[in-house]
């Protein structure tokens, strides 16, 4: 093992504290200025295609909106997170690389095909970078992932030869399904049971087989898609912690209700799928699409970026009430987006709702760079009552000879609290 405790490869949580106070950031921050790019041209990118100002006007910028949020962004931080795991030089050619496709997907100078053969290169490292973690642990989980991280590859080289998305996004919610599920199972698979990783697996076969079969019956892709959705979505709120921590309260409940609201876009998602092919349909291409990409992907992402990130960049990212905006603005722009513009067919909600994503999506980096940068708040100090003051205050020198109402054996074994043992 290298510097990191890893279960199934990944850094683990307990190590988190103590990396981020030891040590100063992390060298690793510089993958995330392309990612940042990333996010920042996609968001501006979707306000294009929404119809609505953008700071940022350009012809390419529509047609690579997908790609800059999914595999530039999220993609260059799933693989840096891989990379940090493994703890060797190479295996930080993939988050590069992603990022390098990120930024020549913008660049007009550069023809869109060598910007999408820089995606593909970086797509192919992401996969390669799973072949020695699970060589270093054979674990269920780690194997759904780097069949996740196979078909966002397969979506990669696909895009190759399409001009538009329609066939492309499925093996993209593949990648982004089966990636962030298998996360899942590996920090929580002692509630969900030693058959947890055999069940994963089994769909995220199911999830690969309906791919393979849309190439060829996109109807009948789409359905079993949806259904295999659907099953993975009941069986992880069947069995995931956060149904129980959403009773608790500060951070753990924040990551609860992210994580829980995740499941409820990826159940709206298979249900939409599971009526057909969307790519047909405007406004279920749209529900499908933003119910994986935003709702499930960005709910998760800042369910666990207090947690992940800090292990990661050796940042400290306390948590703060604050984080809870963005996230019910995310989820309010998606009902808005999702319900009233897709369902309802209001193109103003569509927008209104499209608008509302890209805000909090804005709103949540700067509250992690403000939180960040404010540090761990102060505790603050409990008032002493009388009965603390009396209790603290010089006592006079105790006669032991009132004292026979206490046995010697109550002085030498003090009450134990009610309940212990």
């Amino acid at each position: 093992m290298t510097g990191h405790r890893a279960t199934a490869g990944r850094t683990t949580v307990s190590t988190i504290g103590t990396s981020a106070s030891r040590r100063g950031p992390s060298w690793r921050l510089v993958w995330l200025v392309p990612a940042a790019i990333a996010l920042l041209l996609g968001l501006d990118a979707g306000l294009l295609l929404l119809g609505v100002p953008a700071p940022l006007t350009t012809d390419r910028l529509p047609d690579v909106h997908g790609m800059l949020l999914v595999l530039a962004f999220v993609g260059t931080l799933i693989a840096l997170e891989r990379a940090t795991a493994l703890g060797r030089w190479w295996g930080f050619i993939a988050p590069a690389l992603l990022g390098l496709g990120g930024i020549l997907l913008v660049a007009s100078p550069v023809p869109l095909l060598v910007a999408k053969v820089a995606v593909i290169a970086g797509a192919a490292a992401f996969t390669l970078l799973y072949i020695p973690l699970w060589r270093r642990q054979f674990d269920a989980p780690l194997l759904a992932q780097l069949l996740g991280a196979a078909l966002g590859l397969c979506g990669a080289i696909i895009w190759l030869a399409q001009d538009g998305m329609g066939r492309v996004v499925p093996w993209l919610i593949g990648f982004l399904v089966l990636t962030i599920a298998a996360e899942r199972v590996e920090l929580a698979r002692i509630t969900m049971g030693p058959r947890a990783g055999g069940m994963l697996l089994a769909h995220a076969w199911a999830v690969t087989g309906s791919l393979v079969v849309g190439m060829v019956l996109p109807d009948a892709g789409a359905i079993l898609l949806g259904i295999s959705l659907l099953s993975l979505c009941g069986w992880l709120v069947r069995h995931d912690i956060a149904r129980r921590t959403i009773r608790s309260t500060g951070a753990t409940r924040y990551m609860a209700a992210c994580i829980l609201a995740g499941y409820v876009w990826l159940a709206v998602a298979g249900i939409v799928l599971s009526f057909g092919d969307p790519s047909a349909n405007q406004p279920a291409y749209d529900a499908v699409a933003h119910a994986i990409f935003l709702g499930y992907t960005f709910s998760m992402i800042m369910a666990h970026a207090t947690t992940i990130l800090p292990a990661v960049l050796h940042v400290t990212l306390p948590y703060r009430a604050a984080f809870w905006v963005p996230v019910s603005l995310l989820q309010l722009a998606l009902i808005v987006r999702i319900w009233i513009g897709d369902g309802l067919g209001y193109p103003v909600g569509w927008q209104i709702g499209g608008a509302l994503n890209v805000a909090a999506l804005l709103l949540f980096a700067l509250t992690a760079v403000t939180s960040a940068i404010l540090g761990p708040p102060k505790a603050k100090e409990p008032k002493a009552s009388a009965s603390t003051k009396q209790a603290t205050a010089p006592q006079p020198p105790r006669d032991r000879s009132k004292a026979t109402a206490l046995s010697p054996d109550h002085l030498d074994h003090p009450e134990r609290p009610e309940g212990t043992q």
